[in-house]
């Protein structure tokens, strides 16, 4: 069986991955070139075709690179649908809500092919409104931001609907779904455990806190947390992406009990997240965040102000939920007791549901050739 995908992707299969999805995207490809299948990705970021110690084929876009930079938006896109019409794959593989999706799906009904999308956060399953408050609203970046948008919100939604199968992160994602009549399988998100080494005594004192410092991921709302738990200290691993997290950021230069690391490699990121409390969030709206699963593959607990993805982190005890009561997130602070206990729960609960290993593999390989069969 061929599958074929594409985007920003190769960074992330050399371990330098530019976001969660691509990661994710990146581990599905590992996982099905293991299982045998001839596995393409198309990125146009790179200009150089190779092939990884996979087997996964990772090509670029001829003459994308040559092309000004203004003119890019609009040469990528005839360019891109005949590299992935060229790959004549069995399945086109897509994630991350963009305009340029349509593309792989063309391309899929061109060639007789099926077009599989993963829908990778909540708000890829809402509706509009949603996405402008948590998103749109939230940041605005010129001119050719706006018009992604627009074709996105154009077109996106209806992939959604037309795709041949829909693969959601958890429960909720699949329930919002069900309500639009939209049928979907819950897809786990993927995590490899290399990079977590085993420490018997680790240093737990301080919180940490991770990821990209904006207004879209609550970073205003966890300055608010730290003038609350003046009694806690915080480690915050990260760059500011937009004038709320430059604000926030140089204010919180003068807080004794905040370290500001900026950012740091994925190595050192999950090594500070072993040495810690709790991982701290207070991103209102996500997908199934991978620091997420990374915070209890450390045996650390997750300790979110608002989003709790498909209920995960209540019902199986793997942190606290603050419903956006910051009071009650910092009550929860001074409480937490990191038990050998707990950690044995929630490494256990990462091994048996999101760990790429053998089992998951054969998981994963039995899914997609189901797919391949449907009609």
């Amino acid at each position: 069986m061929k599958i074929c995908t594409w985007g920003d992707v190769a960074s992330a299969l050399e371990g330098k991955t530019s976001g969660g999805g691509e990661l994710q995207i990146a581990l599905l490809a590992k996982a099905l070139a293991k299982s045998g299948h001839e596995v393409v990705i198309i990125d146009f970021l790179i200009k150089k075709d190779f092939i990884t110690e996979d087997g996964i084929k990772v090509l670029s876009v001829k003459g994308y690179n040559d092309d000004t930079k203004y003119f890019r938006f609009f040469s990528l896109i005839p360019k891109l649908y005949s590299d992935l019409k060229a790959q004549k794959a069995d399945i086109y593989y897509s994630q991350i809500r963009e305009f340029r999706q349509l593309l792989p799906y063309m391309a899929a009904r061109k060639v007789n092919g099926k077009f599989v999308l993963q829908l990778a956060s909540d708000l890829d399953a809402m509706n509009l409104r949603m996405r402008m408050k948590y998103d749109y609203l939230t940041r605005f970046e010129g001119l050719y931001w706006f018009l992604k948008v627009f074709l996105t919100e154009l077109i996106f939604p209806a992939l959604v609907r037309k795709a041949d199968t829909v693969l959601v992160q958890h429960e909720g994602q699949k329930n919002i779904l069900i309500k639009k009549g939209i049928k979907s399988f819950i897809f786990n998100n993927l995590i490899e455990l290399k990079e977590i080494p085993e420490v018997a005594n680790p240093v737990r004192h301080d919180f940490s806190y991770v990821g990209a410092l904006d207004r879209r991921k609550g970073f205003a709302e966890f300055y608010k947390l730290v003038e609350k738990a003046p009694f806690a200290t915080f480690k915050v691993i990260g760059q500011p992406r937009d004038k709320t997290g430059y604000l926030y950021f140089e204010k919180l230069k003068s807080f004794k009990n905040v370290t500001l690391f900026g950012s740091l490699s994925h190595s050192e990121t999950i090594y500070h997240i072993l040495n810690s409390k709790a991982l701290i969030s207070t991103s209102p709206m996500e997908g199934f965040p991978n620091i997420f699963i990374e915070a209890w593959a450390c045996g650390i607990p997750v300790l979110s102000l608002s989003f709790d993805p498909g209920g995960i982190i209540k019902k199986e005890g793997l942190g606290f939920v603050a419903d956006g009561d910051l009071d009650m997130l910092a009550n929860e602070m001074g409480s937490v007791q990191n038990t050998e206990e707990f950690s044995k729960k929630a490494k256990l609960f990462v091994d048996r549901n999101f760990v790429l290993n053998k089992n998951k593999i054969n998981e994963i390989n039995n899914l997609f050739t189901e797919l391949n069969k449907k009609g």
